[in-house]
């Protein structure tokens, strides 16, 4: 696991697109792992300027995102359908139909998650996947638990991740409970995994992802295991691995 330190979220955004963009510029038809979160919007940002430049192009990725909402349809605001277009797909000349995140508007989880994995396993899984870490070191929302998880899957959200989202809600009661995730087995299938974090409060979950015992308890500590694994995070979000 190699670790970058940034000065600040700007830093650790402009840090984490570099590598981004590099994979789009090496490898022009990509499959790119994406998440959503406060965490990236910087980093989404800065390669759509970088598109606007001209330099670099989208035309021949294809992406897959971590999770959605259980029960959010496509075109609502508090989706991960929305939230990807407002904030990345349409600043860039990315083709929409290339683009993929979890039907949350499908009630039979079963079907929902296995036609998922089904996709994400014929694209051949992410040359690069990025994530993020919640504060109690979920992955996707790959909650603290007894086993690490395989395929897509429902979960149940735990109340440290309700409270987290409910920023981006009117109200706490309006986050959804439910959402469908990739597992970590899946995620463990990219060929590079670019993890970003900033702030104090991601401190101890970045500490024990890098330098914890491996456990399900905190699943993002899977990643030590990766042949291939690059974390960016600020000063704050380091303060507790030095």
């Amino acid at each position: 696991m190699k670790i970058i330190k940034a000065k600040d979220y700007e830093d650790m955004s402009r840090k984490a697109a570099n590598i981004i963009s590099a994979q789009v510029i090496l490898k022009p038809d990509c499959v790119l792992g994406l998440a959503t979160g406060s965490t990236p919007i910087g980093a989404y940002k800065q390669l759509a300027a970088w598109y606007e430049k001209g330099d670099v192009d989208f035309a021949d990725v294809s992406t897959y995102n971590l999770d959605e909402y259980r029960g959010l349809s496509h075109d609502d605001p508090q989706s991960y359908h929305y939230f990807m277009r407002e904030n990345f797909f349409d600043h860039i000349n990315i083709d929409l139909n290339n683009t993929h995140v979890p039907d949350g508007s499908n009630p039979d989880a079963a079907a929902a998650c296995s036609e998922y994995d089904k996709i994400v396993a014929a694209a051949g899984y992410p040359d690069l996947q990025l994530l993020g870490i919640g504060n109690n070191g979920h992955i996707g929302f790959n909650e603290p638990d007894d086993h690490f998880s395989k395929g897509t899957h429902c979960v149940d959200l735990t109340e440290s991740t309700i409270q987290a989202n409910s920023r981006l809600f009117d109200s706490i009661d309006d986050v959804p409970r439910q959402a469908y995730t990739m597992g970590t087995q899946t995620i463990m299938y990219a060929r590079r995994i670019l993890v970003v974090a900033n702030g104090e409060a991601k401190a101890q979950a970045v500490h024990d992802m890098c330098y914890g015992p491996v456990t399900p308890a905190c699943p993002a500590s899977i990643l030590q295991l990766h042949t291939n694994c690059v974390v960016v995070a600020d000063e704050a979000a380091l303060s507790l691995c030095e």
